[in-house]
């Protein structure tokens, strides 16, 4: 993974740009960029300058999208979508997301540059939110354009007690509008996301690149285990109703129902203990649950599992237990015509055509829904993702946006599998 340091590399200046990007984010490690913060404010007046040296013409649509179009998609012509999303996880790295905005507006800058014309249209998509870190809530830029949104997640409240809704008013947005912005699948040809891969396969196969096959189906749930407090010091260890302590043991049992399943990922993320003193029996106890699984019997069997051993227990310490779903999506394959149109270029550039699942869920879930979706991975140091120390090379960048610009010179709007 050398660096390539040729002065007129796009994947040197692709690296500038992303580096430039990072920039706007709350204080702190890595990149904080919250859904309609300021920073996301900042970050739009960037993206939007690479739009328009791309030959595109942005707008802030009513979910709080940045938007640019071609010539040939503001006249109505038949549009393939590229982007991803600009929001990131608390302290994650400067390429989750932000990648599959810049690179696609370097591609079509490049191929501008060279006087290619593409004969079709294009919008590239800077979706507001994928990672629903501040609200909770994913995907709504995409299930915006989608025709999927619940306009019930406008009334979702941040830890500060500002509703989506209220968030997205400010911002600029309109969310009165929002369903207005659905788009028609006739007028669409397709949805490609470019991405870092967020896993070792690339890096353990010595790819720059790969071809996703499929989006992961992801599904969370909020636990909520309730006690009795009492003294610390006066309560006497038996017969206490120790709400910690039995979610504990629930977080052991759901990482052993995971660990011996196949094909199957979750992850406790987050914990919230009531009173959280340090001299009282935790009375209250709320937790997140998500799990993950390409295939929906494998996610169901193992959520049973892992939900009848959290009732065991909380039977067993004389709990309370409450279990809610908030958040469900299953697992989309891409369209096997893209997959191919992706494969060529990869070839027809010298890289060779992986296929890979992705474990990760994206804004292609959403799409899904109305156009048909492709996406192309790119390899990410030690598969690390989320993370501060995320990294991608300036080398791998060139490539990857080497095989964006081949595959858009050689795509055929009309081509069906």
């Amino acid at each position: 993974m050398n660096d390539s340091t040729h002065p007129e590399n796009p994947g040197q200046q692709l690296m500038a740009r992303l580096d430039e990007a990072a920039q706007y984010s709350l204080p702190g490690d890595g990149v904080t960029r919250l859904f309609c913060s300021e920073e996301h404010r900042q970050v739009l007046t960037l993206i939007g300058d690479w739009m328009r040296q791309a030959g595109l013409t942005p707008e802030l649509d009513a979910s709080g999208n940045l938007v640019g179009r071609n010539a040939r998609a503001l006249a109505g012509e038949r549009t393939l979508i590229l982007g991803s999303h600009q929001d990131t996880v608390v302290e994650g790295g400067k390429y989750d997301g932000m990648l599959g905005v810049a690179l696609p507006l370097q591609a079509l800058q490049a191929l501008k540059d060279e006087g290619v014309e593409l004969a079709y249209g294009v919008e590239v998509v800077a979706f507001g939110d994928e990672e629903g870190t501040r609200f909770q809530s994913t995907l709504i830029g995409s299930r915006a354009l989608a025709g999927s949104f619940d306009p019930a997640s406008l009334e979702a409240r941040d830890a500060d007690g500002v509703s989506l809704g209220e968030a997205l008013s400010r911002f600029g947005g309109a969310p009165e509008r929002i369903p207005q912005l659905a788009r028609r699948r006739e007028s669409l040809i397709g949805y490609v996301e470019v991405h870092i891969e967020q896993g070792p396969v690339l890096e353990q196969r010595d790819r720059a690149v790969g071809v996703v096959s499929a989006l992961t189906g992801i599904e969370r749930h909020r636990l909520s285990v309730a006690g009795k407090a009492g003294h610390a010091g006066t309560t006497p260890m038996p017969g206490r109703r120790d709400a910690l302590v039995g979610a504990a043991r629930m977080v052991l049992e759901a990482d052993r129902v995971l660990n011996a399943t196949d094909d199957f990922v979750g992850v406790i993320g987050k914990l919230e203990v009531r009173p959280n003193a340090v001299n009282v029996i935790p009375a209250e106890v709320n937790f997140t649950l998500e799990l993950r699984s390409p295939d929906p019997d494998v996610r169901a069997r193992g959520r049973e599992e892992i939900v009848a051993a959290c009732r065991r227990i909380a039977a067993d310490g004389e709990l309370e237990l409450s279990c809610e779903t908030t958040y469900q999506a299953e697992a989309v394959a891409c369209a096997e015509w893209l997959i191919e149109a992706l494969e060529g270029a990869c070839l027809n550039c010298g890289e060779p055509a992986e296929r890979l699942f992705s474990g990760a869920g994206h804004d292609g879930l959403a799409m899904h829904d109305v156009t048909d979706i492709g996406m192309l991975f790119v390899r990410c140091r030690d598969g690390l993702s989320h993370h501060p120390d995320e990294a991608i090379s300036a080398e791998d960048a060139d490539r990857a946006t080497r095989v964006l610009m081949r595959f858009l010179g050689d795509l055929d709007p009309d081509r069906r599998a």
